[in-house]
């Protein structure tokens, strides 16, 4: 069952920490003032799941159903756990949440709870453990402890640096890190090392033995994830039940409960928004326009971005309120992980930002966020070709794609100011993973500022009796689609034009109530890749529906550089191809009729 020799080689260091160093209440698991751990070796749940059953939070019989379907103690930990914050076992992420926690004990709780994170040698081949390794040091966060498990051998193979500790030492020393080599079998020298505070982060590099304990299996290769032989088992817990000197009960020591009360339930917008219809505004510079609004609804919102809020414009938050924002510099998995770390126990809402096209690279930190039951907003800027110039690289073309695959996410996608100062607002009182995708361009304020938006509720925002089009646009192809109607309506056709304002949930009712008014035809156009965008979403919204027929116009392959206007044109999802799509759907019914 799990992963024995694993959870072997963690037995000592589980012990002190959760029954000499950690000050928690056992009954009470996510109490705020608690001493927070996570088990970024995600494997050994076992033990993570047998020192809760000692401190008695846990029934021990509980134990016995591992694994199994219609018990909560799973494979590797996750949040319907009450001690567990953040869901590990895709590795090299629990230092980054632990990171986040730390952050928010020293800068926003200023509370003396610590974060302890344990580490496998496997996992420190994850470049994301350097990242949060780098952001730890620079931030001398001296509240977290890092133990790492060094038990030589990994899944198949031994670990690349085996029992050379002082090698991990010295990378630990490199990224600013106060670090302790410890025998990880030794309680005395565990209990020392956790004991000194300095004013740094802390590393317990512990040189440890897979499988310890077990003869025949110590230190041997193959044992990893596999159970005992029965036999064999029986035989190892006599061994050790037979050197467990004394049974008495330990129980930890109670936390100082200095953690401040918060409430972060329904924040709401100081004022309404001020823009006026027909101004032109980059929906990326509304999106900190409201974020920093946000700010002062709410102390407890707080902003990260990875060096672009310069582009993000999440520096108009930080202008206006400098020690909530946590600038996370070139490391978008961190990034996440940080604001994961930072949102568990309702302590913060966080809103990260970056270029929509960089979040690709975390999309394993945003996959796990989700399995945590994390609240976090993530904020891309920089979507679709009409970027310009920038070229391929800097383009979010696959971003749509990837959130709506996110289970419970609400993707936002807000086609001027007005909307996206309310999609800040909705997100930060939404359950699940929110996406904001914005745009670069300046487009025209279309709403008012008091229209109300919410999720899964599109807008119909140009409708006559005579539509024989549905156009279902957003961002910037929907404003390229309101000139199209334009120009359509001299030559007597008129189009339907929607705004979906969320992507997932998509409002297939206000979808289908158009198509059927305007004979079933939807052209839908976006500045993504065909698959998994707006089209694609759209055509699953209306499967099954007889006689409504959908046309897709989207980014066709890899762009190039060029003006926005240009590049909108080489991949037909400018105005003209909208009027020719429409024109070829009404000629088609023409000649069927």
């Amino acid at each position: 069952m799990g992963h024995p020799t694993s959870c072997c080689s963690a037995a000592e260091i589980m012990s002190v920490l959760f029954f000499h160093t950690m000050r928690y209440k056992v009954q009470d698991p996510r109490n705020a003032s608690n001493d927070r751990f996570v088990l970024s070796k995600g494997h050994a749940a076992p033990i993570l799941y047998s020192v809760w059953a000692e401190a008695g939070f846990l029934q021990e019989a509980e134990l016995l159903n591992l694994r199994k379907i219609d018990s909560v103690l799973e494979g590797h930990p996750v949040p319907r756990q009450a001690f567990t914050d953040v869901a590990t076992g895709s590795l090299g992420q629990g230092l980054g949440a632990a990171c986040g926690m730390a952050y928010t004990g020293k800068f926003f709780d200023r509370a003396s709870y610590r974060v302890y994170c344990l580490l496998g040698d496997g996992e420190l081949s994850e470049g994301s453990v350097w990242e949060a390794m780098a952001f730890a040091g620079f931030y001398k966060l001296d509240n977290l402890v890092a133990i790492f498990d060094i038990n030589r051998l990994g899944q198949s193979d031994p670990a690349p640096l085996q029992h050379h500790i002082e090698i991990y030492q010295k990378r630990c020393e490199a990224f600013g890190w106060h670090a302790i080599i410890v025998d990880g079998h030794s309680v005395e020298e565990l209990c020392k090392a956790f004991g000194q505070a300095k004013h740094q982060p802390t590393a317990i590099i512990a040189k440890t033995f897979k499988g310890k304990g077990i003869s025949g299996v110590e230190d041997k290769e193959s044992w990893h994830g596999k159970p005992l032989p029965k036999n064999m088992a029986e035989q190892v817990i006599q061994e050790i039940d037979d050197r467990i000197q004394n049974k008495k009960k330990l129980s930890p020591a109670l936390p100082e409960e200095d953690a401040p009360i918060v409430n972060i339930r329904n924040i709401k917008m100081p004022s309404p928004p001020t823009y006026k219809v027909g101004e032109k505004w980059a929906t990326r510079k509304a999106y900190g326009v409201a974020l920093a609004k946000l700010g002062h609804a709410n102390d407890r919102v707080i902003a990260l971005d990875g060096d672009t809020k310069n582009s993000t414009f999440s520096e108009l938050f930080k202008k206006e309120h400098p020690n909530r924002y946590i600038e996370c510099y070139i490391a978008e998995q961190n990034m996440v992980s940080i604001a994961v770390g930072c949102a568990t126990r309702d302590r913060t809402v966080a809103f990260a930002s970056t270029f929509a096209t960089f979040f690709t690279r975390a999309f394993d930190q945003i996959r796990m966020a989700a399995i945590s039951d994390s609240n976090i907003n993530l904020c891309g800027s920089h979507c679709g070709v009409s970027i310009g110039e920038d070229g391929p690289s800097q383009m979010g073309l696959e971003d749509l794609c990837m959130f709506r695959a996110i289970p419970n996410s609400t993707v936002f996608y807000p086609s001027d100011a007005v909307a996206t100062e309310k999609a800040v607002e909705i997100a930060a009182n939404t359950k699940g993973i929110c996406f904001i995708r914005t745009s670069r361009p300046e487009n025209p304020v279309i709403y008012n500022n008091n229209e109300d938006f919410h999720i899964g509720q599109a807008k119909v925002i140009l409708k006559s009796k005579d539509d024989q089009v549905t156009v279902i646009g957003a961002g910037v192809t929907l404003h390229e689609a309101l000139t199209a109607a334009e120009q359509l309506r001299k030559e007597k056709i008129y189009i339907r034009v929607i705004d979906p304002f969320t992507i997932k949930p998509l409002d297939k009712k206000t979808i289908l109530e158009s198509a059927r008014a305007t004979k079933g035809r939807i052209i839908t156009v976006e500045d993504h890749y065909h698959e998994g965008g707006i089209g694609e979403a759209v055509c699953a919204a209306v499967m099954g529906e007889p006689g409504v027929t959908v046309t897709r116009l989207a980014v066709s392959h890899v762009p190039r550089s060029g003006k926005p206007a240009e590049l909108l044109r080489m991949f037909g999802i400018d105005k003209d191809a909208i009027m020719q799509a429409v024109r070829a759907a009404v000629s088609k019914s023409r000649n069927a009729e």
